[in-house]
């Protein structure tokens, strides 16, 4: 019998490092598959696929995704690629959003929740740095930043205003 794989469900405010974090610990922990979402902006990396707005309306209306959510004025979704991965015994991550912890305890297990945060200063910066959005956009972001904060025995919560590899070395062990 296979066991089932874990899903490593990486949530936090925007600027927080949760990108950089997934993607550095790719390479060190690569029996853990960093799984894309679909987003309806322009993709910025390899774990990101750009679709239209209708085509991620299609796609949600024929249950294309295990999950899917709006943040930002954006939709974001996970294929039910997911399912038959985890199924399959690997593990998996996947860069979510808080809006669907709720859901992703119902549908998954065993799953971990990795809270990725950062003081307001250090978030505000970053997402300056990143420059994707605006002015109006970053002070949203910014307001939604202690919104929803998961708790629970299955959250890991990561102060990722540390050093890079402070930061990694605390993603790398909530990932094992």
């Amino acid at each position: 019998m296979t066991l089932r794989g874990t899903l490593f469900l990486v949530v936090g405010p925007s600027g927080a490092g949760k990108d950089t974090l997934i993607s550095e610990a790719s390479s060190k922990r690569p029996d853990i598959i960093v799984m894309p979402r679909s987003v309806t902006r322009p993709a910025t990396d390899d774990t990101n696929r750009e679709i239209s707005i209708d085509e991620f309306s299609e796609l949600k209306r024929a249950n294309y995704f295990a999950l899917s959510w709006d943040a930002h004025g954006l939709h974001y979704g996970i294929t039910r690629e997911l399912e038959e991965m985890l199924a399959s015994g690997k593990s998996v991550i996947v860069n979510g959003s808080r809006s669907i912890v709720e859901e992703a305890r119902e549908k998954f297990s065993p799953l971990r929740i990795i809270y990725v945060t950062a003081p307001l200063d250090v978030l505000s910066r970053r997402l300056r740095q990143r420059g994707r959005e605006d002015e109006f956009d970053i002070d949203r972001r910014i307001g939604r930043s202690s919104r929803g904060t998961p708790k629970g025995p299955d959250v890991i919560t990561i102060d990722n205003s540390k050093s890079l590899e402070e930061g990694l070395a605390e993603f790398i062990e909530a990932i094992t």
